[in-house]
């Protein structure tokens, strides 16, 4: 299988919040942007992989500025990394006032998806090939990424941990 560039799983996602995405302070609903969050992550995924893809896990999204009522949410996502069947997949979010014309961070978060076969089982996926500096950066953070949520979901042990254990214990 032939490796591929993490650019070329590029996704870009805009929607415009409407009445019925805001809560009763007028801002976008936290479920709702991640239910579109989750659309351009597997978008992103199946670019990678090209096959059908299932949402494994969601790291921790953390809220920075709501997003308002007729505001423009811009959506970005892109493979960090690839695993033996799944894929980890770097969003980030910002929302854009089109009558003051000005673009701000809402947030960022990593997903991760397994690529799946005709039977729904999971299939190996090409690696990815990181080329500029953010996108190495990323790549050599999504193995600690992992190795914490696989303790999380209790799928390792800490001991077995070792690019986790590096940066804490000295030997």
């Amino acid at each position: 299988m032939e490796a591929k560039k993490v650019s070329s799983s590029f996704t870009i996602m805009n929607e415009i919040v409407l009445p019925n995405d805001t809560n009763i302070f007028g801002n976008l609903m936290g479920g709702r942007l991640m239910y579109w969050m989750d659309i351009a992550a597997a978008i992103a995924a199946g670019k990678h992989c090209n096959a059908p893809v299932m949402t494994a896990s969601v790291d921790n999204i953390s809220f920075k500025t709501p997003i308002k009522l007729g505001n423009v949410v811009h959506i970005e996502a892109q493979i960090t990394r690839a695993f033996n069947t799944s894929m980890e997949v770097f969003l980030k979010v910002w929302g854009e006032d089109p009558l003051h014309q000005y673009r701000y961070e809402s947030n960022e978060a990593y997903f991760t998806f397994v690529a799946l076969d005709p039977n729904g089982k999971p299939r190996p996926v090409p690696a990815a090939v990181p080329e500029s500096e953010s996108e190495h950066k990323l790549y050599e953070g999504a193995l600690r990424r992992r190795q914490l949520r696989l303790i999380l979901a209790g799928k390792m042990k800490p001991d077995d941990a070792s690019e986790l254990k590096a940066l804490f214990v000295k030997e």
